[in-house]
């Protein structure tokens, strides 16, 4: 029944209260930006999309490099960084180390003196 009293198309997903159909512009458009979308006037939209998802694409890109030679960056500082804390520390313990075994000599040959 429905179908015989709208020219046999479904009913309208509004209910069949009144038409819900889209201006023939529109229409034509959406049509056009499906099928061939430079000859539609709206298809600037989609240009705009598209190049704004390449900016943000590049965009993206370009912090995730900077990330990675950031992090290159400071790896081979930390690196440098533990060399020298290294050196700091062998330069500090070195001597404290002879101190140690002069102590050590010193003791031994007093005991040997001694006895």
């Amino acid at each position: 029944r429905a179908l015989a009293s709208n020219n046999g198309h479904p009913p309208p997903a509004c209910g069949g209260a009144r038409e819900c159909r889209t201006p023939p512009e529109l229409g034509d458009c959406i049509r056009a930006m499906v099928l061939l979308p430079p000859f539609c006037p709206l298809a600037g939209l989609n240009a705009l999309r598209i190049a704004g998802l390449r900016a943000t694409v590049l965009l993206l890109l370009t912090l995730l490099i900077k990330a990675k030679i950031r992090i290159q960056a400071f790896s081979a500082l930390g690196i440098a960084l533990l060399l020298l804390q290294t050196l700091i520390a062998l330069a500090v313990l070195a001597p404290l180390a002879l101190a140690a075994i002069a102590a050590a000599a010193y003791g031994l040959n007093q005991r040997s003196k001694a006895a």
